[in-house]
């Protein structure tokens, strides 16, 4: 009873800083244009000056090898995930517009909103390092693979027309960056934070990650409409593959992992469960609407499973203790 009541104070605290922005956007003190501008504020500031300080002071050069190896057993949940979510789709006949979408809502995770404050709130600090396996995971899966399963889903083109180029700048963000220049100075050894004003700006900076993300999932959840909630079909088989199905995959990979030798520390493990049960990505409804593709189910998809999030993420807490 104590985890699970733990685990439900760490996940009100990331509900009520989610209710502040949702409050907030509806009583009109935030403009149609902040959502957006805290978004890309997180993304290409925020969070890779949090990244940056994390790997410099929780990664050492020695664990550099260990960090390889969880990244080849995320890397493989995901593809088991992707194996799965296509054949859903050839059996359940997934129409059209709603396909690339439906595989994205199952195998691709709300890790920087969502994902980074939830853990933070769960673990602390001390688990930032096992979050960024997970994180570059994520993103190279929607950025280099997941994205073009929804453009070449669209509806309106012919096959001919669907095949596109890679977007490198999509596939390598801003925090990908960040931690890529902080992987250099890692193995430079290059002692940057040890200037101490340095150090401070990019802390300072960082911190802002979770505040402003939670507020950004209650600005979108207020756009969205919470009225518009609704379960067909193909939305209750996306809830189960993105908070059932996808973590009993990770759990699997780490059991099997573990039974030939590999070793994982509680809170590495842990981590990469709980993320792979975090929400569908945020920028769903976005990809949908340039690929025409169905909007209304993708918006409906992450806001069913963002509000769902609340009742998963305790249930699965209380589980993971006894693995």
């Amino acid at each position: 009873m104590a985890v699970l009541w733990n685990s439900i104070q760490s996940v009100l605290v990331v509900v009520l800083i989610m209710i502040l922005g949702y409050v907030l956007r509806r009583t009109g003190w935030f403009d149609d244009k902040f959502g957006g501008t805290i978004s890309k504020f997180i993304k290409n500031i925020a969070l890779p000056a949090s990244i940056f300080v994390s790997v410099l002071s929780r990664l050492t050069r020695g664990q550099l090898v260990s960090f390889s190896g969880y990244l080849a057993y995320a890397f493989l949940a995901v593809i088991i995930g992707y194996l799965i979510a296509f054949a859903l789709v050839k059996l359940m006949h997934i129409k059209p517009g709603r396909k690339g979408i439906f595989i994205n809502a199952m195998v691709n995770a709300n890790t920087i909103f969502i994902g980074l404050p939830l853990n933070i709130a769960l673990f602390g600090d001390k688990s930032m390092t096992y979050f960024l396996v997970y994180y570059i995971v994520n993103t190279v899966s929607t950025w280099a693979f997941g994205v073009f399963l929804i453009s070449n889903d669209d509806p309106t083109k012919s096959k001919e027309q669907t095949h596109n180029k890679i977007d490198w700048k999509k596939v390598i963000p801003m925090p990908l960056v960040g931690f890529l220049v902080a992987l250099i100075f890692l193995l430079l050894n290059i002692p940057i934070l040890k200037i101490s004003f340095v150090n401070s700006t990019l802390t300072y900076v960082g911190n802002l990650v979770t505040p402003l993300s939670l507020i950004y999932i209650g600005i979108v959840l207020a756009d969205a409409g919470l009225k518009s909630i609704r379960f067909d079909r193909d939305t209750i088989v996306a809830l189960v593959g993105r908070f059932i199905l996808s973590p009993a995959i990770m759990i699997a990979v780490l059991m099997v992992a573990g039974n030939f030798g590999a070793s994982f520390p509680t809170m590495a493990s842990q981590t990469l469960i709980v993320q792979s049960a975090t929400p569908m990505l945020a920028v769903l409804p976005i990809l949908a609407n340039e690929a025409h593709g169905d909007v209304e189910y993708a918006t409906n998809v992450v806001t069913t499973s963002t509000v769902l999030f609340i009742v998963v993420v305790p249930i699965l807490m209380s589980l993971i203790q006894f693995i």
